[in-house]
């Protein structure tokens, strides 16, 4: 059944068409209401096959199966001392209600001897506590548990601060997200007025963005975090996405559709006609996301997998919903999509004759306009190679207030590198082997760069062996990277050498640090396969072999500069309280390939509305100069407005509340959105394919007949209109349209 012939089935059903959509939608709400979510940290279920910090896991969970769970901090302050009696009686009362708690392993009391776990001044003491699991596995009322405990406790004269990632479970998604989406969706709402003209048009889109993303972020919510590891911000991203991609392909559709009514069909041939041509298009978008995020896999990493489904499992839906429940409501409202038009001055078609002279502007002096623009974009992703991936810590990630006093306590009373120490993990084979691991702390001890040395613990077997290793400097320092790689490399070989135990440096410090490297190794490989993949869609939609060459080229470009202004905002620290983040920190290492992933998906977008209209024109006419222009007039203001949409939801979500990541997902998203929607597809698009001329289209022929059937565009061969009911809908109404110049186009026409 071809998409035109679908919408007619919808537009005939459009009832029930609705209602089972609203059911959906309701079920959604329902089934969010009795099941709660659960929701997990984001690298607590990651395992890296191959590296010193997984090796030194598995030696932990097999020979050391007590140290093998996940840790908490627990600070205390006290002005008057911690070994004041009155205190230190509230602190082991304390510490004795913790132990009781299910799956408390074990813990380790700031008075024991061996702890070094009070502070020089005696104000500050630390106490640690191994539970017998990882955090994913753990019940999420452990945390709450402890938390109670802490509650109770507290007094005055003492303070008590918990660190830990298990205080996330009962913390749940985040909780500034309700208000950012809220203030996002009202500036849609203003930008799709200014951009339709009438209140009902301007309202289908929000109705259908929120439809999709509001049935997908259930979905996630219910089915993903029931199957797998899910961190909040996976949903956050996918709500984000859902979001902006859902009011862009409606706001695609519905254009359409004014546009079929004002060239005088009927509803149901101008329904057709838009599902045909812009539901297409949006298809085409929606894939090229998927495609893209379907290349995170590649990382071969279940935490950014979990989060690229869920990007995927939203834009399906906001796919599907866009096209079949908008064309049924768009069948209910009929004509009365222009009801409720506000007094705008000016004649809608303005804004296309505007757009028409712009691209007149560029395509007369096209080299000039490419290498004005070029070393602006080249220029905008320079910082990129500054980039220095890792994580930050509770200080600069942000996280619960608990989590923040906790490692300030811990900076004040033992320095920054208590937040994240190392441990020396070593699998012994003979008595010798423990004999040379003996002789490790004190070689650690004059490594520059260590704070404090641990000494040896063995397990009840004595073969295996750990050694805790305080570096000087916090988790997030760079300082802190070059010690453990200089650990691995030089300092433990030189006191082990010959025939020496196995030995493994691990903790969640190096475990990230771990992590980063191996993202940093594949991530070349993730963009190359995706941006091969998006050629070959491309140039089977467009049939040609230099427009996707461009369109992956530009999408680079677009990236580039979004990455270029994450190094710069909060790796630099320019404009960082702007967004409210004081603390300059390195890029968490799983934000560029989603970001990629996404953002390649969501420009991709912007070029295929683009390109869909100019090849259009092309066939129509043969001439690809009045093809551009004329494509760039029918699509700039949807465009335009597609991308103040997306860049206003964007930044709602980095300058309102939120986690750190999701403040840079925001940051970056708008940078790429922003500059793809101006610079790239109103400059530098127009300006290179004139530059070309009909080269744009060239294709071998031996090319082609590889190319599976011949996928087109609807109008490969209209050259007039089909009057036919049954055909009508093949036909688009540019077909009878002027080539803009005596008669300018409806505004909205993609």
């Amino acid at each position: 059944m071809s998409l035109a012939r679908f919408a007619r089935w919808c537009y005939a059903f459009r009832w029930p068409v609705i209602v089972a959509w609203l059911l959906a939608l309701a079920a959604g709400v329902l089934l969010l209401v009795i099941v709660d979510a659960r929701f997990v940290p984001d690298t607590m279920s990651v395992r890296l096959p191959g590296t010193e910090s997984q090796r030194a896991l598995d030696v932990l969970e097999k020979r050391f199966p007590a140290e093998a769970g996940d840790t908490a901090t627990i600070v205390f302050r006290a002005p008057g001392g911690v070994m004041a009696s009155e205190t230190r009686r509230r602190v082991e009362r304390f510490l004795q209600e913790v132990a009781a708690i299910d799956h408390v392993a074990h813990i380790e009391s700031p008075y024991t001897r061996e702890a070094n776990a009070i502070s020089a001044d005696e104000r500050i003491a630390r106490a640690t506590v191994t539970f017998d699991a990882r955090g994913n596995d753990l019940p999420a009322n452990v945390g709450a548990a402890v938390m109670r405990a802490i509650a109770k406790s507290r007094a005055p004269g003492l303070e008590i601060a918990f660190a830990s990632q298990i205080e996330q479970f009962s913390e749940g998604p985040e909780s500034g997200s309700a208000a950012r989406e809220a203030v996002a969706l009202v500036v849609a709402a203003v930008v799709l007025l200014i951009t339709f003209g009438t209140v009902v048009a301007a309202g289908l889109p929000l109705l259908t963005a929120a439809l999709g993303s509001g049935i997908g972020t259930a979905l996630i919510s219910l089915l993903l975090t029931r199957v797998m590891a899910l961190e909040s911000v996976a949903l956050q991203l996918a709500m984000m996405i859902g979001l902006g991609a859902g009011i862009d392909y409606a706001l695609l559709i519905v254009s359409r559709y004014r546009q079929g009514l004002d060239a005088g069909c009927e509803p149901p041939d101008a329904i057709a006609e838009a599902i045909a041509t812009a539901g297409r298009t949006s298809l085409v978008a929606g894939g090229t996301v998927i495609v893209s995020m379907a290349g995170v896999y590649l990382l071969g990493l279940q935490f950014l997998q979990s989060m690229a489904l869920g990007v995927i499992v939203v834009v399906l839906l906001i796919m599907l919903v866009s096209v079949t429940f908008l064309p049924a409501l768009l069948g209910v409202v009929g004509r009365g999509v222009n009801r409720l038009r506000l007094p705008f001055p000016g004649h809608r078609s303005a804004g296309a004759s505007a757009y028409l002279r712009w691209s007149h502007v560029v395509q007369r002096r096209p080299l000039v306009a490419a290498l004005i623009v070029l070393p602006v974009l080249i220029g905008m992703g320079l910082p990129v190679f500054s980039m220095r991936l890792g994580f930050g810590d509770a200080q600069t990630e942000g996280g619960s207030n608990g989590g923040v006093r906790a490692y300030e306590l811990l900076a004040e009373g033992f320095g920054p590198g208590f937040n994240g120490p190392l441990l020396v993990v070593a699998q012994l084979d003979s008595p010798r082997e423990a004999d040379q691991i003996e002789r490790l702390p004190e070689r650690l001890a004059s490594t520059p760069g260590i704070a404090f040395v641990g000494p040896v613990t063995f397990n009840a077997r004595r073969d295996a062996a750990v050694i805790q290793v305080v570096p000087s400097t916090s988790p997030s320092d760079a300082r802190t990277d070059e010690l453990v790689h200089r650990l691995r490399s030089d300092v433990i070989p030189a006191v082990l050498a010959g025939d020496a135990p196995s030995v493994s440096v691990g903790g969640i410090t190096a475990f990230n640090i771990d992590l980063s490297d191996l993202i940093a190794r594949r991530l070349p490989v993730m963009i190359a396969i995706v941006a091969g993949a998006s050629f070959l869609l491309l140039m089977v939609v467009f049939r040609s072999l230099l427009v996707p060459l461009k369109a992956v080229a530009m999408n680079i470009l677009s990236v580039g500069a979004a990455y270029g202004a994450l190094v710069a905002v909060f790796q630099w620290g320019w404009l960082n309280e702007l967004v409210g983040v004081a603390e300059t920190a390195p890029i968490p290492s799983f934000l560029p390939p989603i970001l990629f992933a996404i953002l390649f998906g969501l420009s991709m977008d912007y070029e295929v509305f683009l390109l869909s209209r100019i090849r259009e024109k092309y066939l129509l006419s043969g001439n690809s100069r009045t093809a551009v222009s004329d494509g760039l007039a029918a699509t700039g203001r949807v465009i335009t407005g597609a991308a103040a949409i997306m860049v206003t939801i964007f930044l709602a979500f980095a300058l309102i509340g939120g986690e750190r990541p999701i403040k840079m997902a925001g940051v970056g998203l708008a940078t790429a959105i922003f500059v793809d929607a101006t610079l790239v597809r109103m400059v530098l698009v127009p300006a290179v394919m004139e530059l070309l001329g009909d080269a744009n289209w060239w294709l071998p022929g031996w090319v082609g007949r590889l190319l599976p059937g011949h996928i087109e565009h609807e109008t490969k061969n209209r050259r007039s209109v089909r009057t036919s009911a049954d055909e009508r809908h093949t036909n688009s109404p540019e077909s009878v349209q002027e080539q803009v110049k005596g008669r300018s186009e409806p505004e909205g026409v993609v």
